[in-house]
């Protein structure tokens, strides 16, 4: 005899809240960025990447972000110098990682523009790194390995990567999904901007970052992307970046035309 019990019958969830189309990008000042390095301290302490064991150098670390120092090239005492932080720029068209992953690895994100980085799946073979205009990638050539007692001081809301895969900047995506949860038990079909700020952001004591949807006109990121003095790196490679800079000089955004990440020189 069938049991029409509804009490055996299993739960079904109620379907998962559809929150609108992003598209989040990051603006920074050039004119403030004092290159102090608080955003790469903050990104590895959100993200669990542990420090560098002593034999690696400056091209087998991982810093999701790297500041590089350029100047305009003259002579003391017209010579001046500028910061340049540098991260996963966040293409949004024809994202040269994205192309050349064999295993699917990387992926955009359509609903709010992020690129992804899914290391369960990345097979190490570095493809992405080779595309990427902006050298923004890295690859883990070591078992995470932190000092005693700093593993208390882990992330619980990031998985710690293994060697063998690549690492890049993903906007601390893990921080959006807890803006999601708390906007959905609170029954907002939209999160609260101040909820989700990358640690980067959070942490640069100059001011100088910005975050936001740029689909969002009444964004400040989305107001500043339009402002005279914004610019992209390499926009003329039309990958589309979803971070911007800002500076009055002109000599700065002239250098944003050029390749930053291989003229200037590694700070911090």
């Amino acid at each position: 005899m069938a049991n029409n019990d509804s009490r055996n019958f299993p739960v079904v969830a109620e379907p998962e809240q559809k929150f609108s189309k992003a598209r989040y990008g990051m603006i920074i000042d050039l004119d403030r960025c004092t290159g102090c390095g608080a955003c790469l301290v903050a990104c590895a302490i959100e993200n669990n990447v542990p420090p560098d064991p002593p034999t690696s150098t400056e091209r087998t670390g991982i810093t999701p972000i790297r500041v590089y120092r350029a100047d305009n090239g003259k002579s003391f005492p017209d010579n001046e110098s500028v910061f340049f932080p540098v991260s996963c720029q966040q293409c949004d068209h024809h994202a040269p990682c994205v192309s050349v992953c064999p295993q699917k690895a990387v992926e955009v994100d359509p609903t709010t523009g992020i690129v992804g980085q899914i290391p369960v799946r990345c097979l190490g073979c570095r493809y992405c790194m080779a595309a990427c205009p902006y050298h923004a990638r890295y690859f883990n050539w070591w078992d995470p390995v932190w000092p005693k007692g700093m593993e208390e001081a882990l992330n619980p809301d990031v998985s710690p990567r293994m060697r063998g895969v690549v690492e890049k900047c993903n906007f601390c995506f893990h921080r959006l999904q807890a803006a999601r949860t708390k906007a959905a038990a609170e029954g907002k079909r939209e999160i609260d901007p101040a909820d989700y700020v990358p640690a980067c952001v959070e942490a640069c004591p100059a001011k100088a970052m910005t975050f936001g949807d740029l689909l969002d006109e009444d964004s400040e990121v989305s107001r500043l992307s339009k402002d005279r003095i914004s610019f992209r790196l390499l926009e003329n490679l039309g990958t589309g970046p979803k971070v911007y800079y800002r500076s009055e000089r002109e000599w700065v955004r002239t250098l944003g035309e050029e390749v930053v990440a291989t003229k200037g020189n590694v700070h911090g």
